[in-house]
C-alpha cells in the first residue's frame, strides 16, 4: 500500500505489516483514504479527532447555508385599495428578509370569464416592488387561479447581514445619549459651587429681612377672634316691699 504520514507527507509504498507497526509506534490510526488506488493509499491520522472536525464543518457549512422559503400571498381581482396596500406591504417584507413570495389571484363565479383583470393587478403588483424583486415566473392561468413568482434581488444571507448590522447599527445610536449624560456629569458638580459664592457679610442681611417680615406673618396667623357668649337671661324676681313698723294709732 502507499502511506502517507501524518502531516501529509509521502512515506512510500509498504507493507501492511510495516505500516501497523508505523502507527502503534506513532500512537495513530491507520486510515484507508483511498480504497480504489492501485495501490490503496493509507493515511496516518487520529481517527477521533479527524471525525470531529468533519463534524464541525459540516455544522458550519449548515448555518451559514441559505434556505430559500417561498411565502404565498393570495389576492382577489376586485381587491380594495388599502388591503391591497396591506399586502402589497407584506410582499415587500417578504422580498427584504430574501425570500421567494408565490402571487395567487382566486377567481370566483362569473370572474373566471374576466382574467385580464388579475393579469393587470399582478402587473401592477410586480411594477410597485420592482426595486426589491423581479418576476421569475410569469403569471398563467391554473384552474380557478392565476399564478406568479416573485423572486428577490438579494439572497438570504445578504439580507440577514443586512439586518444584523442595521441592529447594531440602532444600538449605537441607542448607547449614545447614555454616554453623553455621563459626560455631563462633572460640569454639574463644578456648578455645586454656588452656596460657597455669598459672603460671610451678607448672611445678617439675609437673615434679617426673613425677621423683619416675622411681625406681618404673626398678625396674619392670628387667632381668630372667640365666639361671643350667649348673654345670660335675666330673671325677673318679685321685690317684696319692706315691712314697716306699725306705728300706734293715737286716740
Amino acid at each position: 500500500m502507499r502511506l502517507v504520514g501524518p502531516n501529509g507527507e509521502q512515506v512510500g509504498i509498504v507493507a501492511i505489516g510495516d505500516a501497523l507497526r508505523l502507527a502503534q509506534e506513532s500512537d495513530l490510526d491507520l486510515v484507508e483514504v483511498a480504497p480504489m488506488a492501485r495501490p490503496p493509499v493509507c493515511k496516518l491520522m487520529d481517527y477521533g479527532k479527524f471525525k470531529y472536525e468533519s463534524a464541525m464543518k459540516a455544522r458550519e457549512a449548515r448555518k451559514n447555508q441559505a434556505h430559500t422559503i417561498i411565502k404565498e400571498m393570495k389576492l382577489r381581482p376586485k381587491i380594495d385599495p388599502h388591503d391591497y396596500a396591506t399586502k402589497k406591504g407584506h410582499v415587500v417584507r417578504f422580498l427584504k428578509q430574501g425570500d421567494k413570495v408565490k402571487i395567487t389571484i382566486m377567481f370566483r363565479g362569473r370572474e373566471q370569464s374576466r382574467p385580464e383583470l388579475g393579469f393587470r393587478l399582478l402587473q401592477r403588483l410586480a411594477s410597485d416592488v420592482e426595486e426589491l424583486g423581479f418576476v421569475e415566473s410569469a403569471p398563467k392561468q391554473d384552474g380557478r387561479n392565476m399564478i406568479m413568482v416573485l423572486g428577490p434581488h438579494k439572497k438570504k444571507a445578504e439580507a440577514r447581514a443586512e439586518r444584523a448590522a442595521d441592529k447594531d447599527r440602532e444600538a449605537a445610536v441607542a448607547g449614545q445619549p447614555e454616554q453623553e449624560g455621563t459626560a455631563e456629569q462633572p460640569e454639574q458638580e463644578g456648578t455645586a459651587e454656588q452656596p460657597e459664592q455669598p459672603a460671610q457679610a451678607d448672611q445678617p442681611a439675609a437673615a434679617a429681612r426673613p425677621a423683619a417680615k416675622q411681625p406681618a406673618a404673626k398678625q396674619s396667623a392670628a387667632k381668630p377672634p372667640a365666639a361671643k357668649r350667649p348673654a345670660a337671661k335675666r330673671t325677673a324676681k318679685a321685690v317684696q316691699p319692706e315691712e314697716q313698723p306699725s306705728q300706734p294709732v293715737q286716740a
